[in-house]
């Protein structure tokens, strides 16, 4: 039996491809929005009254992109933007009805899919898997 890549980045980047791909058409299908909304969704709900630049951080992405993404999800009303009490050149984000009715469309997708990794990986490997993914998602060389 041949032995299994080691290429980790490789592997790393087709996988997420794959699970990114697989994840959007299901949410788009249940609730309208792609898994970088969904994370913004989830995200502005845990924070309610979180800055464009504190998403960008928990999301990991750079501002610019996060304005995009906030700016779609503003212009579908999924979120809505209100100037910052203290700041301002900043905006406060919360998350309306029409959002959280998509979360909650979306949550059958979301458990059916860590119920199918749960099944390809193994409950075990499954945690292993979402241990080291931390682990890697929070590591600063």
């Amino acid at each position: 039996m041949p032995e299994p890549d080691q290429r980790l980045f490789f592997l790393l980047q087709r996988a997420a491809h794959q699970l990114r791909t697989v994840a959007d058409r299901r949410c788009s299908a249940a609730a309208g929005i792609t898994t970088a909304q969904l994370g913004a969704l989830f995200a502005v709900r845990e924070r309610p009254g979180t800055t464009q630049r504190e998403l960008a951080a928990t999301l990991g992405l750079r501002e610019p992109g996060v304005t995009a993404l906030v700016g779609r999800l503003v212009a579908a009303g999924l979120v809505s933007k209100a100037p910052h009490p203290r700041e301002h050149r900043a905006s406060v984000l919360e998350l309306t009805e029409d959002g959280a009715a998509a979360l909650a469309a979306a949550r059958p997708e979301i458990e059916r899919f860590n119920t199918e990794m749960r099944e390809l990986l193994g409950e075990d490997g499954f945690r292993r898997t979402a241990a080291a993914l931390d682990r890697l998602a929070h590591w600063r060389p």
